[in-house]
């Protein structure tokens, strides 16, 4: 039996050791879950991970937005509410946020290589800031308004 150095097992055990040492859990458990599937027969489903993993995230992500809303503890705005200067400023963000997304999307896909420049700046980010992981499609969108890319 050979053994082969696995550059990419070797960055998922720093990105596991970047978690704990920042005490974040995104990172931790993101990169313990990839770690254990590369190396055992979970192997297979990375790649329907890496073909539905954000869009599995974004539907969890939204479910969690929207629980307080149904369980009671956050009430829907009023009308008098929703036509607040803050209120039609949140909206106002919420789309160019969703709209950023859009474009981070198409940009990831037209130039994959940006990808892990913009994974690296959010793993520091989340790392070292307090960030939270949603980061690579609103800076893939950012990057890709940044770039001309409409």
């Amino acid at each position: 039996m050979t053994l082969t150095f696995n550059p990419v097992a070797l960055l998922l055990v720093m990105l596991i050791l970047l978690g704990v040492l920042s005490n974040n859990s995104a990172i931790t458990v993101s990169s313990l879950v990839l770690l254990l599937m590369q190396q055992t027969f979970l192997a297979k489903y990375i790649p329907f991970m890496a073909k539905n993993g954000v869009n599995i995230g974004i539907i969890i992500l939204t479910i969690g937005v929207l629980s307080p809303i149904v369980t009671g503890k956050v009430a829907l705005p009023s009308f008098s509410n929703i036509i607040s200067v803050k209120m039609l400023v949140a909206i106002g963000v919420g789309i160019l946020v969703a709209w950023f997304g859009g474009k981070g999307v198409t940009l990831m896909e037209q130039q994959p290589l940006l990808i892990s420049g913009l994974l690296l700046g959010t793993i520091i980010g989340v790392a070292f800031l307090g960030g939270i992981p949603v980061g690579p499609l609103i800076a893939a969108g950012i990057l890709s308004i940044l770039l001309g890319k409409f």
